[in-house]
């Protein structure tokens, strides 16, 4: 998406248009004025523009009025010349916003009626035909998709740096050992690596989903006019096809109404900053002096204007609480529709800037994330001696003593004993003597503690999905054959 370069004309803030006066000075023409007696309000015409915010819609505003100028030529609706003046006219538009030499105007409502006006000023009144056979209604629903399309592959290319960072992490830690948690105590030793690709496996996800979604973001609305259809001879999949639409959409009522797929984005969103909310706690905990297994990098965290030694987590800590503003944008989508008659209603220009933010927040926290994930340092010895406390082989022990035809039952009561000895004696298993280990059951023998390693523990599950390291490999190699493929 290509970043306008003109000075953006944010709608002004609510406290600002209170203060307005409502006198007849403030009353100004629009290109609709013709049902009308009066013009507009200043107080509701500031109220009700939209330009501040979908003025980012520009590129893709212009696109569809290209596409849909060449379908009219094609259909002998437009002259050959005409198509000719509109489409250049509407090239040095784009110029001139990219320039920064557009002067947005919040009398003329928005991104359409803007571009419109100044394509009329340039050409004339062939500038006025443009129009013909389409609606605001169904060219911002156009435009909008248009958009979320470009947005939809700049954030699959985004999820796709991510996730080849952590296969990267999870192929070179495939033996590095830390514990890993249930109700966030220790449970069993696990790998780094298989850690960053049950990351990564989340992402995956997160990806399905969103090519799942872009899949009902590229269908083109337009042509469905206002909400009934046109009576002009138009030909949709000529359009389509100048836009990269796979399909015209099937009702116009639907074309004009619908925003499921922006609601759709946002869940996808949603999930996807769930999950980033969960690594990110996991990192501020890790990167704790309590814990003190990693060290994110002094660019990605902040210190204390009071407390010298301190070295907050600052971006873990903003990707977090961002999560809350995305959950907010899809239950602000929800809100918004769900109580919406057919067809199109004002209600609608409410959709973009919760759309907007969603995207912003999402591509800025991917970029971040793959930045700071490529710059991490392991604590590899504390994550190791952190393993070793909390009895982290308990259940390797009691598979032990199953295997020598001990009922699982029977061995969870007596290696329950052996860990409540250790808490008490200040051991851990590994610690033990034989001796020691006997007392729970006389089958123990010296090979127990081949058993008892961290490494014996993490290498004895050697399966698919596995955290041995063999596995991690495996299925770090096959993690990066599917993003590539």
């Amino acid at each position: 998406m290509r970043e306008a370069k003109s000075a953006i004309l944010f709608n002004p803030p609510i406290h600002a248009l209170l203060t307005m006066p409502l006198s007849a000075e403030n009353l100004s023409e629009k290109p609709w004025t013709g049902r009308f007696n009066a013009p507009t309000n200043a107080f509701v015409e500031a109220f009700t523009a939209s330009v501040g915010f979908d003025q980012r819609l520009y590129h893709h505003d212009i696109a569809g009025s290209v596409a849909h100028a060449t379908m009219l030529a094609a259909v002998g609706l437009l002259t050959t010349s005409e198509c000719d003046a509109i489409v250049s006219g509407l090239q040095e538009i784009e110029a001139e916003i990219t320039r920064g030499e557009f002067v947005w105007s919040i009398a003329l409502e928005d991104v359409h009626m803007n571009i419109e006006k100044r394509l009329i000023a340039k050409i004339g009144d062939t500038g006025k035909k443009l129009h013909t056979g389409r609606s605001r209604n169904d060219q911002v629903a156009t435009d909008v998709r248009l958009y979320l399309r470009d947005e939809i592959d700049f954030i699959d290319a985004a999820l796709i740096r991510l996730q080849r960072t952590l296969i990267q992490l999870a192929m070179a830690e495939a033996e590095t050992i830390l514990p890993g948690f249930t109700h966030l105590q220790t449970a069993q030793p696990i790998t780094f690596g298989h850690q960053m690709l049950a990351w990564n496996e989340m992402l995956q996800r997160d990806r399905e989903r969103l090519r799942q979604c872009r899949q009902r973001v590229n269908i083109m609305p337009l042509g469905s006019a206002a909400l009934a259809g046109t009576t002009y001879p138009i030909n949709r999949e000529i359009t389509a096809n100048l836009l990269g639409f796979a399909e015209v959409g099937r009702n116009s009522l639907d074309g004009v109404s619908d925003r499921d797929f922006a609601i759709e984005f946002c869940a996808f969103a949603s999930l996807l900053m769930m999950h980033l909310s969960r690594f990110s706690e996991e990192l501020i905990l890790w990167s704790s002096a309590q814990f003190d297994w990693v060290d994110l990098g002094d660019a990605f965290c902040t210190g204390s204007s009071i407390m010298p030694q301190k070295k907050n987590p600052d971006v873990p800590e903003l990707v977090r609480g961002k999560s809350g503003r995305t959950f907010g944008n899809l239950t602000a989508l929800l809100t918004l529709m769900k109580s919406q008659p057919l067809a199109y209603n004002k209600d609608n220009q409410e959709d973009k800037e919760p759309l907007f933010d969603t995207v912003d927040t999402v591509k800025g926290c991917l970029r971040v994330y793959a930045d700071m994930m490529g710059q991490i340092t392991l604590k590899r010895q504390a994550m190791y001696a952190a393993a070793t406390r909390g009895f982290a082989t308990a259940t390797d022990l009691a598979d032990y003593l199953v295997r020598l035809g001990v009922p699982f039952r029977d061995a969870h009561e007596m290696v329950g004993k052996a860990v409540a000895y250790g808490i008490s004696s200040g051991k851990d298993l590994s610690q033990m003597t034989l001796e020691e280990l006997k007392r729970f059951s006389p089958l123990i023998a010296e090979d127990i503690f081949t058993v008892l390693t961290l490494e014996g523990s993490v290498a004895a599950r050697n399966h698919r999905g596995g955290t041995a390291p063999e596995q991690v490999r495996l299925a770090a190699a096959e993690a990066l054959q599917r993003l590539e493929g």
